[in-house]
């Protein structure tokens, strides 16, 4: 999903390439291998700097890179970004109308612009950890309910 504006952007112009696939695949198990330790960097002018990844960011920079590695695009987009609704349905994978039900039933907080509905990035996300963790816990009760039967 493309989601336009100046703050949200793709990782390139196109599909990772075999040479960014393989690229991303290595710097994938040096991160894994190294979480949490000083590592040496070169700069354009080849002068060494050391750093160690906070937790987090060592995290993200494997998912991002674990998404290039299959060949897949990716896109940010900041927490603050306004999304319109058909941008905000798109990332839950509902329907315009059922995400504009949601909106009018309180599930998402949004603000209006004229007749335009606009939500921030945080707050889809946030329905959408919401959701999905409710998800898991419902599946797993079923999973439970499954095995007891056995």
């Amino acid at each position: 999903m493309t989601t336009p504006g100046a703050y949200a952007f793709e990782l390139g112009e196109s599909i990772p390439t075999e040479d960014m696939r393989t690229s991303a695949a290595h710097l994938r198990e040096i991160l894994l291998a190294h979480e949490g330790e000083e590592i040496t960097v070169l700069d354009d002018a080849m002068k060494q700097h050391s750093l160690v990844l906070a937790p987090a960011l060592s995290r993200l920079l494997r998912d991002i890179l674990g998404h290039i590695e299959k060949g897949e695009g990716v896109t940010f987009i900041p927490n603050s970004k306004q999304l319109t609704t058909q941008q905000a349905a798109d990332i839950l994978n509902v329907s315009r109308p059922f995400l504009i039900k949601l909106l009018t039933d309180g599930a998402i907080a949004f603000t209006k612009t004229g007749r335009h509905r606009r939500i921030e990035a945080r707050n889809v996300f946030a329905y959408k950890r919401a959701r999905d963790a409710e998800r898991d816990r419902r599946l797993d009760g079923l999973i439970g309910i499954d095995q007891d039967l056995y």
